[in-house]
């Protein structure tokens, strides 16, 4: 692929129901979670992330997680994922290997930020993960590994691209699937999304798959998908209504909304198989459980409307 060239079809994963309704002040009823997500499920979503095993007492929103995934029906073709933090988190969640296709570990580039999400050192969260991972793959799961603040941390300001590099060897090194790298409190630009990409995807092997995770604190997340994209990027992290946002620190509002994302990629002619109209019924659905108007673009204005058609992408 050149610098001007797209990716004719894009992969989107959705967070939502994991990284979104962790972010809620209040518990989202676990009855309202499963038809949420099984309502997604029926959109064209081919890959969600529904639970989380962090410890309860950490995580109250999500102590569920179990019951969620027991009771999930959804289509044989979507791919449900689960976060876990630590080793003990992953034994936890293998307890129920049946019930999901995918695992997400993560550590963060920035050494305070890590400290602050999980009490560790990037060291020591990169030494569980890489003791994780091969357990995750002999189960006969898939492992995605993300970075967070892998494009600048709040605490520590710039995050070298070489730390990203490193930990992206390592991350590939032990087996995972595909590394996501998280603009986790919205500070990237295009331009360093772009140059980042490129140095990732020219040092990585082609088996790694490589996704981008941006979220739109200050109003930069579409800008930077494109620049992605141009960098031969085709898989892309969203949650639906625009939920979600890192615990720490204030201020770091919710991802990208799913519905803008999948309308920005069909205006440009790239696939994603997924039903517009349908996710945005599930984001109207997700505002009216919450009972609060949420931060998607297409929620307020709709989908564009082509009096004749929509015109060639390009």
């Amino acid at each position: 692929m050149t610098d001007h060239e797209l990716p004719s079809a894009v992969v989107v994963r959705e967070v939502g129901p994991r990284d979104g309704f962790q972010n809620e002040p209040e518990r989202i009823a676990t009855a309202d979670k499963i038809r949420l997500i099984e309502q997604l499920a029926r959109t064209g979503l081919r890959r969600i992330e529904v639970a989380s095993f962090v410890r309860p007492d950490v995580l109250p929103q999500l102590d569920d997680g179990v019951e969620v995934l027991e009771r999930l029906e959804v289509p044989a073709d979507v791919h449900l994922s689960v976060l876990v933090p630590n080793v003990r988190g992953l034994e936890r969640a293998l307890e129920h290997a049946d019930r999901f296709h995918e695992v997400c570990v993560f550590a963060s580039a920035s050494e305070t930020h890590n400290r602050r999400n999980v009490n560790r050192s990037v060291a020591e969260s990169i030494a569980a993960i890489e003791e994780m991972v091969p357990r995750v793959r002999a189960a006969g799961l898939r492992c995605q590994a993300v970075i967070a603040t892998a494009f600048g941390c709040p605490y520590e300001g710039v995050v070298p691209a070489e730390r990203v590099l490193e930990l992206t060897r390592r991350l590939e090194a032990a087996g995972a699937d595909e590394v996501g790298y998280g603009d986790t409190t919205g500070m990237a630009n295009p331009l360093q999304v772009r140059a980042l990409f490129r140095r990732l995807r020219a040092a990585t092997g082609e088996g790694l798959e490589l996704t981008a995770h941006f979220h739109n604190t200050r109003g930069q997340g579409l800008a930077n998908v494109l620049a992605a994209l141009e960098a031969g990027i085709s898989t892309f992290e969203s949650s639906f209504g625009e939920l979600g946002g890192c615990p720490v620190p204030k201020g770091a509002t919710g991802n990208i909304a799913t519905e803008d994302l999948v309308s920005l990629l069909h205006e440009m002619g790239i696939e994603t198989g997924i039903d517009l109209a349908a996710v945005l019924e599930a984001s109207r659905e997700v505002q009216r459980v919450l009972g609060r108007p949420l931060g998607s673009h297409l929620l307020l204005a709709g989908p564009i409307e082509w009096p004749g058609g929509r015109p060639a992408a390009g």
